[in-house]
């Protein structure tokens, strides 16, 4: 009996990890009705991070409405797992999705992401990851620390209005007010992004413009997440702005090491590790991954490379299957895929893509497990 094991990341707009998972099996038992099957759905700390840790260790999903990134009232979700760990992301409150018509990084806060936190500290949660991916936000994770009780000031004393363009009027930063439950949790970050705070690769000049900055608002909404790390600096005693991470989710990451002592860990290898990927490749013949698009960027921490190192730990062969392949592949076929499959079969329009995405996915498993077994 054939043992395959499934872990694929969602193709955004298509189907999430799971139905990818479920849709590609259907296509491998249609090539060996014996096969046994193995699934994970798994991401890198961004969208669908929650779903996966809490499908593959049987958790529970917690409810609630929190602050938008414009303000307004969002319905967000958390997990809870056992040993008292909780997994959010950023994107369920302050993600770019949910005001995509209405991008304003200099008013969008991750207030909402202040208030995940704290649900998850209500449950009981010691451990709380937190996934930085898909943030509409640019305020180095203020709004975030002031849902827990830090206080950002004017020179007239008064409390910074939501958004990363008020950073520039950032006068005094008090934090003695913060959740105290803050001290005894261990919280971890989830990103694979490098990029520091501030400066020509830092969260607004690279991930600003996706948010909707001008060139104008790039240059001033920069100045003040310097404006916030120079006052950050004088009350932490260190400079955490430079560090790897600090500029994921539009400054989340430096928010978090400053305000909650996290610690920045990849995202993929930290999910791997979580849900136990590592124990069922000992069981395996085969590993299928996949996301919606793979080209030369993959190996910058995607859900496929990460899980294909891990299949060559246990010299396993790896079949990537993608909604579409761009330039640079051969970097991923250096990095531990054996073998990338595209799920379209022929010229087609995206949004017929994503109306075939069942189908498109039964069959690439199907194929993907047929040329697997040329070599048995």
């Amino acid at each position: 009996m054939t043992k395959v094991l499934i872990a694929s990341d969602s193709f955004k707009g298509s189907a999430s990890s799971i139905e990818v998972s479920n849709y590609l099996e259907t296509g491998i038992k249609r090539a060996d009705s014996n096969a046994q099957v193995y699934k994970y759905g798994i991401a890198d700390g961004g969208e669908g991070t929650v779903e996966s840790v809490v499908n593959a260790l049987s958790g529970q999903i917690i409810k609630t409405t929190v602050t938008g990134p414009l303000g307004e009232s969002v319905s967000a979700k958390l997990g809870m797992v056992e040993n008292h760990t909780a997994v959010i992301e950023v994107a369920e409150p302050s993600g770019i999705t949910l005001i995509k018509d209405r991008l304003n990084p200099e008013k969008a806060t991750t207030y909402g992401v202040g208030e995940l936190v704290k649900e998850a500290l209500d449950q009981g949660a010691k451990k709380i990851y937190v996934g930085l991916g898909g943030s509409a936000t640019n305020d180095g994770g203020v709004g975030m620390a002031q849902a827990l009780g830090a206080h950002f000031l004017d020179n007239m004393g008064n409390e910074l209005p939501f958004g990363g363009g008020s950073l520039i009027n950032l006068n005094k930063i008090n934090v003695s007010e913060i959740d105290p439950r803050l001290k005894n949790a261990d919280i971890i970050a989830l990103s694979d992004v490098k990029n520091p705070l501030t400066g020509k690769i830092g969260a607004t000049a690279i991930f600003g413009p996706q948010k909707g900055a001008t060139k104008e608002q790039v240059i001033s909404l920069d100045k003040g997440l310097s404006n916030l790390a120079n006052k950050t600096s004088e009350i932490i005693k260190t400079d955490v702005s430079k560090n790897p991470g600090a500029g994921a989710a539009g400054g989340v990451g430096f928010g978090l090491m400053a305000f909650c002592n996290a610690t920045m860990k990849s995202g993929i290898t930290e999910i791997m590790k979580l849900i136990q990927l590592e124990r069922r490749m000992t069981e395996v013949d085969l590993v299928i991954t996949g996301e919606g698009q793979i080209d030369g960027q993959s190996v910058m921490g995607k859900v496929p490379i990460g899980v294909a190192k891990l299949a060559k730990k246990f010299d396993l062969p790896v079949i990537a299957v993608a909604g579409s392949i761009g330039s640079g592949i051969e970097k991923v076929y250096q990095n531990g895929i054996d073998l990338v499959l595209s799920s379209t079969t022929g010229p087609m329009s995206l949004d017929k893509a994503i109306s075939q995405t069942q189908f498109l996915l039964e069959q690439a498993g199907y194929t993907a497990y047929k040329a697997f077994m040329l070599n048995r």
